[in-house]
């Protein structure tokens, strides 16, 4: 893989060592949390360096900012030294006020401030900074999660060429819970930034394509979304753990004594096991409410179970969050209270962090673990769990809304909202043979071994690499400076030449409106200076109607084509290109003008051999069902007529069959030896044209897609910008 002779910078809020002070002196210890974990593993593996704040403020490092890069240096970290203000406003405020409560479906607790996301976009640009100054040209930037969103945008910006990656390890909501957010247009166009943008599920991708459609007006194609001059791609990559370490360490002596101790703590009790970091996501009250109704219709398995509940403290300052603490308390209190009895007590309660061994020896010795969360990202605890049942035995219950649920198939799939279910879940899991828990976890077992830690950031950075060998072969296409010279020499050395020239997209940029795309004075100047050339015949080939084409352009010296063929103008009147009907319209109008009824925002256009139904005004969502019922019903009407149905950019458009650009530029091709032909069309209706050109002949498309154009253009600017070297030429 390239990553062995590239270096990897790592990117992600926290460093995976930080930086404490006790008693004016600092200390360096490894950093807790899910991403520094997962990682650790995987960077270390690799030539990197890992940037991130270090955990400690400003206004505490004073002098010693040197001393503590050097230090993190050696650990091939990176600091982003950040203020107390930015950490309280940017980490506390904007990252877990705002965008953590809004992503994970919890809108109500959800502060929208705009000092807040002052804030979020400062300490953005202070991660930008740092990059751009330690970036090397081959790096592979990999950003991780919703601290930095903005990243992208911003590192692309600086660093055009970069190879940028992006992972976000929460979820990524549906645009109805998205489009909350006053600020969703700059996160989604952040993102846009990266060449990769990963989650853990396809759900993930899906809201998120769906809100780059809806806010950018980008479609994709298999998650590859054509956005001006760059491929981006967004995909699902499950992260995984580094299972060798967690099976190995159930058979540590360490680990071993620590479950020989609560073994003998915990009797013969069957063990259950629900450990959590405090927070209202993850749905602690309403297990805590399920356990308790499992106890009270299941009289029988009192005295026979336990749950060991641990909460790990986090953000308790918040005030939800000490809320919740406050609520989990009182449950615990008010069902051991309930069920308990004197040699008795049914939930085991512990409210820390649990060192990796002791982790290990639960996960060991428990018989069921219990994790339902209400919106999970990914959930690697649920991984942890089957990694350390060497022996096979063990149940896994898992919400249906965590992002592992999608791999973790065989265990017992429950809604986190249904605490019958998760009662009898309980039980199912109690009852379940041997034979039937080994089957199950052998299979999810073998699954999370081979896509572990490794293979997974592996796998993402190897699509990373191919999407921008993509882009490489799209830049290839691209009509270089070599290229314009030496077609601009081709076009002085003629004496007779063809220009042939789409309009919409190619020598004005779509407008919203087709009313709206009128030429202006310095696009028409342009035309006229260039048809006035001795040898040149210029052609626009235009979807549009001849009355519009007329208008626009009927004083210019230009040949014209009108509704993609159907109408010719080679000289002073227009022509059709054969005898055509148009009475057919009358049966196609009625089911158009029902789509417009029932689209808010499409309208119809109407030509003299076609009729289009417009959607680019509409919601969509909505457009995009729409256009799909459109079109099949007009190719079930249309079957047996001489029709055709076209699909355009936001268009659907009726017209004869066999009529097409391609056919009507080569009444031009035809009529004499050309010394120089170019031909101009960014819409897939431009390929006719370009498929019936001589080899010689010069196309251009304008967008980096794939065509059966030999060049490509990125922009209605530079399309303009090539036009007029040519009309600068003096023969």
């Amino acid at each position: 893989m390239e990553l062995t002779t590239r270096r990897l910078l790592l990117v992600s809020n926290r460093l995976p060592v930080s930086v404490v002070k006790r008693k004016d002196k600092l200390y360096f210890q490894p950093s807790t949390g899910g991403l520094a974990t997962g990682l650790g593993s995987f960077y270390k593996s690799y030539r990197s360096l890992w940037i991130g704040w270090p955990g400690i403020s400003l206004e505490e490092v004073k002098d010693k900012k040197e001393d503590i890069k050097a230090k993190l240096l050696s650990e091939n970290c990176y600091p982003v030294f950040l203020s107390r203000r930015d950490v309280e406003e940017y980490y506390n405020g904007f990252c877990n006020k705002t965008i953590w409560p809004l992503f994970h479906y919890f809108p109500q607790y959800a502060v929208y401030s705009e000092n807040l996301w002052k804030a979020y976009k400062r300490v953005n640009e202070l991660f930008c900074d740092a990059i751009v100054k330690v970036a090397e040209p081959d790096d592979i930037i990999w950003i991780h999660d919703y601290h930095l969103m903005l990243l992208p945008k911003l590192l692309r910006e600086k660093l055009p060429e970069a190879t940028i990656g992006f992972f976000l390890h929460i979820p990524f909501p549906s645009f109805e819970v998205f489009r909350l957010l006053p600020w969703r247009r700059e996160i989604v166009e952040g993102l846009m930034g990266a060449d990769l943008v990963g989650f853990h599920t396809y759900d993930y991708v899906r809201h998120l394509l769906d809100s780059v459609r809806r806010l950018l007006g980008y479609e994709h194609t298999l998650g590859q979304i054509l956005l001006g001059n760059r491929v981006v791609k967004v995909d699902a990559f499950p992260m995984g753990i580094d299972y060798d370490h967690f099976a190995n360490a159930a058979l540590h002596p360490e680990v071993d004594k620590e479950v020989k101790r609560i073994r003998k703590e915990l009797g013969k009790h069957k063990v259950i096991i629900s450990i959590d970091r405090l927070d209202y996501t993850k749905g602690i009250p309403l297990r805590l409410e399920a356990f308790d109704l499992f106890l009270e219709r299941n009289p029988e398995y009192r005295e026979k179970v336990v749950l060991i509940l641990v909460v790990v403290p986090s953000r308790t300052k918040v005030e939800h969050y000490a809320q919740l603490k406050k609520e989990i308390d009182e449950l615990v209190g008010r069902i051991n209270g309930k069920h308990g009895t004197i040699d008795w007590v049914p939930i085991k309660y512990l409210y820390r962090y649990l060192p990796f061994h002791s982790l290990v020896a639960l996960y060991s010795i428990a018989d069921i673990a219990l994790i339902t969360p209400l919106r999970d990202g990914m959930n690697l605890m649920a991984k942890e769990f089957i990694a350390t049942k060497t022996d096979g035995k063990g149940v896994l219950i898992l919400s249906e809304t965590a992002g592992a649920s999608g791999e973790l198939g065989e265990a017992i799939i429950v809604n986190p909202n249904n605490k019958e279910r998760i009662a009898e879940a309980l039980k199912y899991a109690l009852t379940m043979p041997d034979e039937e828990q080994i089957e199950r976890n052998r299979a999810m077992q073998n699954r999370i071994r081979r896509y572990n830690i490794v293979r997974w950031g592996n796998d993402f950075i190897d699509r990373l690499l191919y999407i921008k060998r993509i882009q490489q072969e799209l830049r290839v296409r691209k009509l270089t400076d070599e290229i314009r010279k030496r077609l601009i020499s081709d076009y002085s050395k003629s004496s007779s030449r063809l220009i042939l020239l789409d309009y919409d997209g190619t020598l004005v940029p779509f407008a919203e409106k087709p009313q709206k795309a009128k030429p202006d004075i310095e696009l028409l100047k342009l035309l006229e200076a260039l048809s006035q050339k001795p040898g040149n015949e210029i052609v626009i080939v235009s979807g549009r109607s001849k009355d519009t084409l007329e208008e626009w352009f009927g004083g210019l010296n230009v040949g014209l084509v009108a509704e993609h063929g159907a109408w010719i103008k080679d000289g002073k009147t227009w022509e059709t290109i054969e005898p055509l009907r148009n009475d057919w319209k009358n049966e196609i109008r009625p089911i158009l003008e029902l789509y417009v009824d029932r689209t808010p925002g499409t309208f119809i256009e109407e030509k003299d051999f076609s009729i289009v139904w417009h959607y680019r005004k509409a919601d969509p969502e909505l457009s995009s069902i729409r256009a799909r019922e459109l079109r099949e019903a007009l190719l079930h009407l249309t079957m047996n007529l001489d029709l055709e149905v076209l699909e355009g950019d936001k268009v659907i458009e009726v017209k004869n069959a066999g009529i097409n650009k391609g056919r009507a530029a080569l009444r031009w091709i035809s009529k004499k030896k050309w010394d120089f032909i170019l031909a101009i069309g960014d819409d897939w209706t431009d390929e006719d044209v370009f498929a019936v050109l001589p080899e010689s002949a010069y196309s251009i498309k304008v967008g980096l897609r794939s065509s059966k154009a030999r060049f490509n253009l990125e922009s209605v600017d530079e399309v303009r910008k090539l036009l007029k070297e040519l009309v600068q030429i003096y023969f």
